[in-house]
């Protein structure tokens, strides 16, 4: 058992029409509203703006998600991190 959690889940992202977009390989969820959705994957932060945006379905064991709406960008972050900053971090970022 702890094997399977040190294995990498995949990371691949599908968008399709710019509505539909599917992400494999998440490991956390840091925020989300419907203009601006920030999540965690194995290779680092990825941040997901739009209108009306809304998480359909996400399963927390296989690290899959689906959203819908209106996809303006998706944005990489640090590829070093790999979860939610503590309140020191998030001060000295």
């Amino acid at each position: 058992m702890l094997q399977e959690k040190n294995q990498k889940i995949p990371h691949n992202i599908i968008l399709e029409n710019r509505h539909n977009l599917s992400i494999s390989g998440i490991t956390d969820v840091d925020s989300f509203d419907e203009r601006e959705i920030c999540l965690y994957t194995q290779l680092g932060e990825l941040t997901i703006l739009g209108k009306e945006l809304h998480i359909d379905s996400m399963s927390v064991e296989s690290g899959d998600m689906t959203i819908t709406g209106d996809i303006r960008s998706l944005i990489y972050g640090d590829e070093d991190r790999h979860g939610p900053l503590s309140a020191l971090g998030r001060l000295f970022r």
